[in-house]
């Protein structure tokens, strides 16, 4: 996988908790990503202990104003884990639908995990941007990193950056990203998308919580070459995850804008394509509207511009304008210069 190379946006499809702890859904999940056209899964390796504490203080436990609410974190990983028993099972899967898999990291054994079955990348959540040894170990392994910068300073992005290169791997992805779920539009703020890729010289994407494909769509338009979007099943699953994460329906839909953006965005030049070069012909040009005696005058009332564009360029206009007919003219006849005198 090299982000340089990549021939069209590379989109993502995060499995997260929306398996639901059930690997017959986590299967079915794999295949709908890749009918909905996605390039890759994305999993999340980590156990409740590489997370947090099983502890009852009030700083292990959920946000009340979050989305889980009400519960420790313990709890929430235990629910939200991926047993790590599936990612050789569902490795194999994708690699027999097309579809490149590789994972979040959230420790070193979760890293050593993921090595052993030779994954082709892997991405740091937004979390855990200022995790700089577990991001000096991934770099370590010289795979491509894609790290998303949702809860990110410029100061957490730029070290983030410089543990990576330390290590002499320029591989890097940064995906714009908003860490509320799901995430309100006043606070995604595409128009950065292009500083990250200017100010840090790395590959950049969108890692998207909304429940739209228009931001997503919108990123492409901004330079993003990786989007990542939460996938589910069916949104009548009790996910976790579910209410940013976008039904087959709804990640088909986005991926077939996404690619028509692309075409619609082609090469930043004013060149005519074939197909305009051919309707070109259909431009306006001077014709002779009413028949013209030999020696008469050309006046408005008996040449105009019309389409198409076989006769003189309209541009003309004023400087034939009571010029003599060099020669009788039917009405229809395109004018050339051939045709008048003086």
């Amino acid at each position: 996988m090299n982000f340089e190379e990549l021939g069209h946006v590379y989109i993502i499809a995060e499995l997260s908790a929306n398996h639901c702890g059930d690997f017959d859904i986590a299967v079915e999940t794999l295949k709908s990503m890749k009918a909905s056209g996605a390039d890759a899964v994305k999993l999340q390796t980590f156990t409740p202990d590489s997370m947090t504490m099983d502890s009852e203080q009030d700083w292990f436990q959920t946000r009340k104003d979050s989305l889980w609410g009400g519960q420790k974190l313990f709890d929430l990983y235990k629910k939200a884990q991926t047993p790590w028993e599936w990612h050789k099972k569902l490795q194999d899967l994708a690699k027999d639908l097309g579809l490149d898999f590789f994972s979040s990291p959230f420790d070193f054994a979760a890293i050593e995990k993921l090595q052993s079955i030779n994954v082709p990348a892997y991405k740091i959540a937004s979390f855990e941007i200022t995790d700089t040894p577990l991001i000096q170990k991934v770099a370590q392994t010289g795979k491509p990193i894609i790290i998303s910068t949702g809860i990110a300073t410029e100061e957490d992005i730029q070290l983030a950056v410089e543990t990576c290169r330390k290590e002499n791997n320029n591989q890097i992805a940064l995906l714009k990203c908003t860490s509320a779920y799901p995430a309100p539009y006043d606070e995604i703020n595409l128009n950065a998308i292009p500083i990250l890729k200017e100010k840090y010289k790395v590959t950049p994407g969108l890692s998207d919580h909304t429940l739209s494909i228009a931001v997503p769509v919108a990123a492409v338009t901004l330079g993003a070459k990786i989007i990542e979007k939460h996938f589910i099943l069916d949104k009548n699953l009790p996910s976790v995850d579910k209410d940013f994460s976008l039904d087959p329906a709804e990640f088909k839909e986005m991926v077939t804008a996404i690619r028509q953006t692309e075409q619609a965005l082609g090469n930043a030049t004013l060149k005519l394509t074939d197909k305009a070069e051919k309707a070109r012909q259909s431009r306006r040009s001077l014709f002779v509207v009413k028949n013209i005696k030999k020696g008469e005058t050309l006046t408005p009332g008996n040449v105009k511009s019309l389409r198409p564009g076989i006769g003189l360029h309209p541009k003309y206009f004023q400087q034939i304008i009571g010029k003599k007919a060099s020669r009788e003219l039917d009405a229809g006849t395109p004018l050339s210069f051939n045709d008048i005198t003086g």
